[in-house]
């Protein structure tokens, strides 16, 4: 990791640092101002979230070169809660969403991560990438018709462009091409300027104006939690992107907590909150080849300097570009690898299925969070049903058993009804070598097995515990069925 003396005396990082920070901001400009009309606020909402998230999380973040900004997943979350209670609301769920965001990382929600399946992953992405599209829709319903020609060429702009050069970002040629265009040839159509005015000064601190109390609090809840849940699970996806691109390793539960000081910051200047951004993180870092806090922290800076320096300029942009870089955004989001039929073919069928619960889950509430939180426990479903058959019997002599496989919830309730209590002799062995003893569904069901051979006025000898099985083993035997 780099430290501020290594920049101040090594030239070529701050150049690269310093170039990267300013193409980043160039390519946050739209993005913010597409996020802020997705979420259903003001450009400048979006804007300085975009600021203060990559500021801060610049101090705070546990890895370096990683862009934090306003991101259609939190507009997504949020949009609702703009829509019925007005922007007072989303400023304090935005609050309140990085103080879970803190909790969490000191609860370890960091080390959760990994047990997300892959499966889930790829449906949330592709929800994103779904709900990102159609969010466009309305931009495309109704208007003039030159809206549709300059959509049809800025989409070409940004597919071909980056062919020939990646020196400046497509998606910032395009916007300014289309404006250029619209401004000199006296094109009337929807611009940013229609959407909500554009900050002329730098953002002030500010608490929301909502009332303290417990209804608000039932308002914002799910909301703060929503904004929580997806910030960090993108963050946290993010940061373990660029570990496997720079080869390094970042500290997650330190990322997690930055996240929520960087969300509060942003609600107490007026912002609507944000997560780590795939996108601008590549273009940090694969693109210019940034490696240090320094790009991140200049990206904000320049971006306030060229909104509150520009915004007149800001505010010609025509909505039809903004619409082509969503677009595009979602289509790059989608991930098309994972429903090719050759994919498909091969894929177990819980992994398609829990794929297919958790964008189903999404589309359906238009919250990412719900959908996760659906998508994880349709693969804990399968995932019990799969393994619940790997507990096998088998009588190896006229009165021992041998129990193979894990025990647990699921797999422990057939195990009673694999024995012959009836034809077994007085003395039964049942040996637990090859298995080993989870929870206490398992042990409930050798005091199951037990008792059944002791009514018959059989007795039982379980042997081959490991350590770990002899000890729950030996903590709850007999005591889970008392007073039944």
């Amino acid at each position: 990791m780099k430290t501020i003396s290594s920049w101040l005396t090594s030239p070529k990082v701050l150049r690269t640092e310093v170039l990267a920070g300013l193409v980043v901001a160039l390519a946050l400009i739209p993005e913010a101002i597409s996020f802020s009309i997705l979420a259903g606020v003001d450009p400048r909402v979006g804007l300085f979230a975009s600021f203060t998230m990559a500021v801060t999380i610049a101090f705070t973040g546990g890895r370096p070169a990683m862009i934090s900004a306003a991101t259609g997943a939190v507009a997504l979350v949020v949009a609702p809660l703009v829509a019925s209670h007005g922007l007072d609301h989303l400023i304090a769920a935005v609050i309140l969403g990085g103080l879970l965001q803190v909790l969490f990382a000191v609860l370890g929600v960091a080390r959760l991560m990994r047990f997300i399946p892959r499966s889930v992953m790829v449906g949330f992405v592709n929800a994103l990438a779904i709900l990102i599209f159609t969010a466009q829709l309305p931009h495309l319903i109704d208007v003039p018709w030159p809206v549709y020609p300059l959509v049809a060429v800025a989409l070409t702009i940004m597919v071909f462009l980056p062919r020939l050069t990646t020196v400046v970002p497509a998606p910032l040629i395009a916007i300014v091409l289309l404006t250029g265009f619209t401004v000199l040839a006296g094109v009337a159509v929807p611009t940013v300027g229609d959407e909500g005015t554009l900050p002329d000064s730098l953002p002030t601190l500010g608490i929301p104006d909502v009332p303290f109390t417990f209804g608000t609090l039932r308002v914002i809840a799910p909301y703060a939690l929503g904004i929580a849940l997806v910030g960090l699970m993108e963050s946290l996806m993010t940061a373990k992107l660029v570990d496997d691109i720079t080869d390094t390793h970042s500290d997650k539960t330190r990322e997690s907590w930055g996240q929520g000081v960087a969300n509060i910051v942003t609600g107490f200047f007026g912002g609507m909150g944000g997560c780590a951004m795939i996108g601008q993180t590549m273009i940090n870092v694969k693109a210019s080849g940034a490696r240090t806090r320094l790009s991140t922290f200049l990206a904000g800076v320049f971006l306030l300097i060229l909104v509150v320096a520009l915004g007149d300029v800001v505010a010609l942009i025509p909505m039809a570009a903004l619409v082509a870089v969503m677009i595009i955004v979602s289509v790059s989001t989608f991930d098309w690898h994972s429903i090719a039929p050759a994919t498909l073919r091969r894929m177990p069928a819980g992994e398609i299925i829990v794929m297919l619960v958790t964008v189903a889950g999404t589309l359906t509430t238009h919250n990412l969070a719900v959908g996760v939180v659906l998508g994880v426990l349709a693969a804990m479903v399968i995932f019990a049903r799969r393994v619940a058959h790997f507990a096998a019997v088998e009588k190896i002599n006229d009165n021992t058993y041998l129990v193979r496989g894990e025990l647990f919830f699921a797999s422990s309730n057939d195990l009673v009804y694999q024995f012959d209590y009836a034809g077994d002799p007085d003395h039964v062995v049942i040996d637990l070598s090859g298995t080993h003893v989870w929870d206490a569904s398992s042990v409930a069901a050798l005091d199951a097995i037990t008792t059944k051979y002791a009514q018959r006025g059989k007795t039982v000898e379980i042997t081959g515990l490991n350590e770990a099985s002899a000890r729950i083993h030996e903590t709850l035997a007999g005591k889970l069925n008392a007073g039944h």
